[in-house]
């Protein structure tokens, strides 16, 4: 993308045209952006743990059932005499985690997770597909390790994570702009700032904003729907808290 966005006195009247759609474009990004960001934050500031508890509740869940199969996968193998006993990887992961963790370990690990999947939550990035789509890969990952992994290794990716060292595909499209003339580079900017107006325009939240008279509606529909999603999770996990 061409570094200079205003007309000069060489510039043809196309490329002129060019610039002021540009800057229209522009305008018009930085206003949706501006909008979406702030009910993000307002979405953040209401939804955000109920989000996180959804999200625990649902990694216990799925390893809940993967532990029922395997069970019952070892029965049908052993036959009708076979007397159910812990898993040896069960029986290995609750001695190591008796010995490696005490209460204050425990307390640090989940402080260090929530914050950390409210700094890369993929609902950050919808603004952007590959971004979306990386951050999603890195909290699978926050996810494994917080469940599997130990303190250390949670405290790594942490500081990982505040230190801006993960990929998470931010600006990273190129225009090979190296050979083509300003009239083409200008066609190529405004072809991609127009694209990108069109996939903001497409945006859940955005849409969310034109549609609601009184956006703080759809955030309390939205928490009755967590409420909701994590009552039913806390009934197939029989957790209390």
């Amino acid at each position: 993308m061409i570094n200079n966005q205003f007309p000069s006195q060489h510039d043809t009247p196309e490329d002129v045209a060019l610039l002021i759609a540009i800057e229209a474009a522009k305008q018009d990004i930085s206003g949706i952006k501006n909008s979406i960001l702030a009910f993000e934050e307002l979405l953040k500031q209401h939804v955000s743990s109920y989000i996180i508890e959804a999200q625990e509740l649902t990694v216990l869940y799925k390893s809940q059932k993967k532990a029922k199969r395997q069970k019952r996968l070892a029965q049908k193998h052993k036959g009708k005499h076979y007397t159910p006993t812990n898993s040896p990887e069960l029986v290995t992961a609750t001695s190591t985690q008796k010995k490696e963790d005490n209460a204050q370990q425990l307390a640090l690990k989940k402080q260090l997770y929530r914050e950390a999947m409210l700094q890369v939550h993929p609902d950050k990035f919808s603004l952007s597909p590959s971004e979306q789509e990386s951050a999603t890969e890195i909290t699978t990952q926050l996810i494994h390790i917080y469940k599997n992994e130990s303190l250390t290794a949670l405290q790594n990716f942490h500081a990982q994570i505040f230190s801006d060292t993960l990929d998470l595909k931010l600006n990273k499209t190129e225009l090979n702009s190296t050979h083509i003339n300003k009239t083409k580079a200008l066609q190529t900017t405004l072809k991609t700032l127009q694209k990108e107006l069109e996939t903001l325009k497409t945006n859940t939240l955005y849409h969310t904003l034109n549609t609601y008279s009184n956006p703080l509606q759809f955030v309390d529909e939205l928490i009755m729907y967590y409420k909701d999603k994590i009552a039913k999770l806390k009934k197939r996990t029989r957790s209390k808290n």
